[in-house]
């Protein structure tokens, strides 16, 4: 018996009358949480759902989220979360995909399309059987949508109580889709031992307070979201501050009203609370509270991380990890030396090795491929033997990220292999780049990509956003990028923009831009 619900469980046995999620004006104790859960999972019993059957979930950072969640496992169901930005032909490829047996779909606002959908011809066209809103106001009792069932409605005489299904180790808790940049999207299913070993694991980097107080920006339908927030918050019997929607001055007065101690946000969230125009009253008190700051889901500039310790007076703590290994591979650990740039070194239980394109390893320094073995590697991508097989080989897992490693064994990600540039027969890593432009004075954020060229193959090119009241112009940038770099390294294309295209979880759509 393993269920991951018990982290849920055991929080409301502990700390019942804690406050578990805060959203807005709303605290919620970790025993109304445990309750409601109880309910989903009686419903979804009594809707037919059996252990093992899929039960997806499109929610943004809302109470929402944490209960079905929670439910869910009660039953033995597997959770699908979805991307709340998913076009309606994607939400029904993914349900299909999955073969989800039920849905909990938030109602949306204009930005989310989930809220102009036509829902009688939708849930034909997703094959799903139970359809549930969940609507856009927490006191909504009545459906906004027609033909669709009400959340709360659903759930009205539903028992507040619940025996957990006994699942095993390693059956199946969650399947995360990955983000589909080569081809159609692919479900990592990660069991119950993946994602409870990973919130133990990440939960011993950090020393504990009484109560901890988490600010929730990252979104829990994405993996970093999921285990090092929410469930390591769960185990922690923290505070877990809802922000469905990142903004840096709200996030800044998150961090102050709520005396937030802990936050893990992608390098974007660090980049835009660094160049906030903050009050110098609203820095102190960040600088107070904030004892643990985490980046991860994509490489931390230098330049962030050294203007974060200055503004806010504590140490960005950069890790590493994917969708397929629960998340989190390596991290800078608080109790051994914090090498800026850095990864880290492999966390408790994985292993870590650099690797060729015939798997072969690479000793020293690199570069290779990293590849990982461990407890947080996924069973496989559902319903694909064929890609699980060119993924796993003797139980590594081989990321695609490309690496080097010191001789401590820190590792230093160089690029993702599909992101490198070959420009004239010279490989060109662009996070090196990236990395020196932001240190030119003029530059707040630079993505460098490859575009085709007739004679070279490839040529280099920047997006940048330029700091405020900046004025370096292309030719500038150019020829100060060429006394930077090798000949055949600095960028020969400029373009400025005032945003970059970026994912719901704040990475850089490199696609978009080439």
């Amino acid at each position: 018996m393993l269920n991951l619900s018990v982290l849920l469980e055991d929080a409301a046995r502990e700390t019942p009358d804690r406050d578990a999620v805060v959203f807005g004006e709303m605290r919620l104790s970790y025993s109304f949480l445990d309750q409601v859960a109880n309910q989903v999972a009686n419903l979804l019993v009594s809707r037919g759902v059996q252990p093992g059957d899929k039960v997806a979930l499109s929610s943004p950072n809302l109470p929402y989220f944490p209960m079905v969640y929670f439910g869910a496992l009660k039953a033995g169901a597997v959770v699908v979360p979805l991307n709340v930005l998913l076009k309606p032909r994607e939400i029904a490829y993914h349900l299909n995909d999955s073969d989800a047996k039920a849905f909990f779909c938030f109602q949306g606002t204009p930005e989310l399309p989930l809220g102009e959908m036509g829902w009688a011809g939708f849930q034909e066209a997703a094959g799903c059987e139970n359809f549930f809103l969940l609507p856009a106001g927490l006191d909504v009792t009545e459906s906004p949508i027609e033909g669709a069932e009400l959340f709360w409605a659903a759930l009205g005489g539903q028992p507040g109580t619940f025996e957990s299904v006994s699942t095993k180790p390693d059956d199946t808790a969650v399947v995360l889709y990955t983000s589909g940049t080569t081809g159609q999207p692919k479900g990592a299913e990660l069991t119950h031992n993946n994602l409870l070993l990973q919130a133990l694991v990440n939960d011993a980097n950090f020393e504990r307070t009484p109560h901890d107080t988490f600010m929730v920006t990252l979104p829990l339908f994405h993996i970093f979201g999921q285990t090092c927030v929410m469930n390591v918050g769960m185990y922690r019997r923290a505070t877990l501050v809802l922000v469905p929607r990142f903004e840096p001055k709200a996030a800044i007065r998150t961090l102050v009203d709520e005396k937030v101690n802990q936050f893990a946000g992608v390098p974007t969230m660090w980049w835009a609370l660094l160049t906030d125009d903050t009050a110098p009253e609203d820095v102190a008190a960040i600088r107070e509270n904030l004892r643990v700051a985490v980046s991860g889901g994509a490489s931390l500039p230098m330049e962030v991380l050294k203007g974060v310790k200055e503004k806010f007076g504590v140490d960005i703590l950069e890790g590493y990890g994917l969708s397929e290994t629960s998340p989190v591979c390596s991290f800078n650990r608080p109790d051994r030396a914090t090498k800026p740039g850095s990864i880290g070194l492999p966390i408790w239980g994985v292993e870590m090795k650099l690797i060729d394109d015939d798997w072969k390893t690479v000793e020293g320094e690199g570069p290779g491929e990293i590849a990982v073995r461990g407890p947080n590697i996924m069973k496989g991508y559902y319903k694909r033997p064929e890609a699980t097989a060119e993924a796993i080989r003797d139980g590594w897992f081989r990321t695609g990220d490309i690496a080097r490693r010191d001789e401590d064994g820190y590792y230093y990600i160089i690029d993702r292999s599909k992101d490198m540039i070959i420009r004239g027969g010279f490989n060109v890593y662009p996070r090196e780049i990236e990395e020196v432009l932001m240190t030119h004075p003029d530059v707040s954020l630079a993505a460098v990509v490859g575009v085709p060229h007739e004679s070279h193959g490839e040529e280099i090119k920047a997006y940048v956003i330029r700091k405020p009241g900046a004025t370096v112009t292309e030719e500038e940038l150019v020829a100060w990028g060429k006394e930077q770099f090798a000949n055949y390294k600095y960028p020969r294309v400029v373009e400025f923009r005032d945003e970059l295209p970026m994912t719901a979880t704040g990475k850089i759509l490199k696609r978009e831009l080439r």
